[in-house]
């Protein structure tokens, strides 16, 4: 019998609206052999979510949704990590610091275009100690200022927008180093999201293998079979595996079904053994 997986998922400790054992739990219904959970530079639900998973029998592996710094939106999954190394709990305490600057500059040039919201506005919506974009849209929303959390991104949030801050000074190199210093695996998350034209994409992924990239997000909710064929032709190409993923984030993404996305997806268990050699 096949056997299918979802590397890429939310939960509360970040912008989703399931808790870390929530996920598992939804991931074993169904019928789902292995998840990671990936939240966004944040690492605080994988113990949660790695004892429901042996307390259910479902397969959970450490992820992270790392943020990087870049000429275009770029974020890099770490997979199959030690959640005690030093290396990744150091990093982690940092971007915590530097996400609370980031809310600071976005309220401020939000104010600059009409839109007045607090710091106590985005710490009412938070989940969690990580706070970020996904907080700043549902203040600006609950404010009436947007009819909708893809609007405030659309509109202002997203890169390229009037109130997009870079959310961090981790460079891709530094985060590629931390997840291997961490024993885990490094993979470009969501390729159709950098804005690259496939001449500069494969360039990027060249530069990035060179620095120690072990592959990309193969799979994902967004691509088409189109893109499906590209992408995974350029790894075969420059020698990188592949990982997938749903992007979960429960209500916060409609339609971002787990494990299928938005109804095609099935990822092959055999992408994570190989993670996992």
């Amino acid at each position: 019998m096949n056997k299918y997986i979802d590397l890429h998922t939310h939960s509360t400790c970040s912008d989703g609206t399931l808790s870390p054992s929530e996920v598992v739990k939804l991931a074993k219904e169904k019928g789902l052999s292995a998840i990671a959970l990936t939240d966004h530079d944040t690492i605080d639900g994988l113990v949660e979510a790695i004892e429901t998973g042996r307390a259910i029998g479902i397969e959970v592996i450490t992820g992270i949704e790392f943020s990087v710094a870049a000429d275009t939106e770029m974020h890099l999954l770490g997979l199959d990590f030690d959640i005690d190394c030093p290396a990744i709990k150091n990093i982690l305490d940092e971007m915590i610091i530097q996400r609370d600057i980031r809310n600071y500059k976005v309220i401020e040039l939000l104010a600059g275009l009409g839109i007045h919201i607090t710091i106590d506005d985005i710490l009412k919506e938070a989940t969690s100690k990580v706070t970020g974009r996904s907080q700043i849209a549902k203040a600006m929303l609950k404010k009436g200022y947007v009819s909708s959390i893809k609007e405030a991104f659309d509109r202002y949030l997203s890169f390229g927008k009037p109130a997009f801050v870079e959310r961090s000074t981790l460079s891709p190199e530094d985060a590629i180093r931390i997840i291997h210093e961490s024993h885990g695996k490094a993979f470009l998350a969501h390729l159709n999201q950098t804005g690259k034209s496939d001449e500069e994409l494969y360039k990027l992924l060249t530069q990035l293998k060179k620095c120690g990239l072990d592959g990309i997000e193969g799979y994902y909710t967004e691509y088409t079979e189109e893109m499906n064929c590209r992408f995974r032709k350029m790894a075969d190409d420059i020698g990188l595996q592949l990982s997938g993923g749903s992007d979960f984030h429960g209500t916060n993404k409609d339609g971002y079904e787990l494990g299928t996305g938005k109804g095609n997806l099935k990822i092959p268990y055999e992408l994570l053994d190989k993670i996992k050699n």
